[in-house]
């Protein structure tokens, strides 16, 4: 055999070898288009639908939500639209995903203001973030609330009053009427937090402002009794009588029974006891006297 020939024959064994791997490619890209396409086939309008539902049903909110899901993103404008939407802001909350839950309220909202359903979106929204601060932390481990930033409080708040304002006669507004209280109950507890941070560090200037607080904003609270308490041991070592008496009578007024008063009905309470400190120490926050 000549050198000629045995180029020719590694010429053609290459070509081979060439064509066999071109085949070979040609088919995994087939193979996996049709696996693709089947990932991808799309399904009936109804049948997402019911499909939803009947997961809802067992109790299966992550399929529940999967089929919502496509639902919207292959029939934005069905015949199930606006209801899948309500469903996917019922789903979301109940697999504990809040702020996809507020997302999707939001949403619907937004695509239907005018629904006879705008008061569950936005009572659920409130709903949503009526629990967003707590979160599944809280659920587990003992996390003070009254601590945590009110952000989301403050928004469950508005939306619940929202719902008040716009549908009075919604199903909801009784529920949506005890949160807001609730939520009332809690920024007063977290303005009495600081207000007891503030005493154990002594300051009692600043201790007073958060009581004051509370009793001009949160007077119905469940704190306002402690609240008036601590007033009226900061304006007594203020040197402002008036001031204590002033809350002192209010506390009599609205807590009779409270362990404030001792047998004979007087003010017997002595938060700052042990407290060697001046007046003057206090006002400049421990620049001047007590040396």
């Amino acid at each position: 055999m000549t050198a000629l020939e045995s180029i020719d024959i590694i010429r053609d064994s290459g070509m081979r070898s060439g064509l066999r791997l071109l085949l070979l490619s040609t088919l995994v890209v087939l193979v996996s288009a049709c696996a693709s396409n089947k990932q991808e086939e799309v399904l009936p309008e109804k049948t997402y639908y019911e499909n939803a539902r009947e997961a809802m049903t067992s109790g299966n909110f992550n399929e529940a939500e999967q089929n919502l899901d496509a639902l919207e993103t292959y029939y934005p404008f069905g015949r199930y639209a606006e209801q899948a939407q309500l469903d996917l802001i019922y789903a979301r909350y109940q697999n504990l995903d809040l702020e996809g839950s507020r997302a999707a309220a939001d949403r619907f909202l937004r695509l239907n203001p005018q629904s006879d359903h705008a008061d569950y979106a936005l009572y659920m929204r409130g709903l949503a973030s009526y629990n967003l601060d707590i979160g599944l932390a809280a659920r587990y481990f003992p996390i003070d609330v009254a601590a945590r930033d009110p952000g989301e409080q403050l928004q469950s708040f508005r939306d619940f009053s929202e719902l008040l304002n716009r549908y009075p006669d919604s199903q909801y507004v009784a529920d949506a009427r005890q949160r807001m209280i609730a939520v009332r109950n809690r920024m007063a507890e977290l303005e009495l937090y600081a207000a007891r941070y503030y005493v154990k560090r002594q300051a009692y200037v600043a201790a007073n402002n958060r009581a004051r607080y509370i009793i001009e904003n949160y007077p119905t609270a469940t704190v306002t009794e402690e609240a008036l308490i601590i007033l009226a041991e900061t304006f007594r070592f203020l040197e402002l009588r008036k001031g204590s008496q002033d809350a002192i009578a209010m506390l009599r007024t609205n807590f009779p029974e409270s362990d404030a008063f001792n047998a004979d009905g007087e003010f017997d309470v002595d938060l700052l006891k042990g407290e060697n400190r001046s007046l003057t120490n206090v006002v400049t926050f421990g620049l001047m006297g007590d040396e």
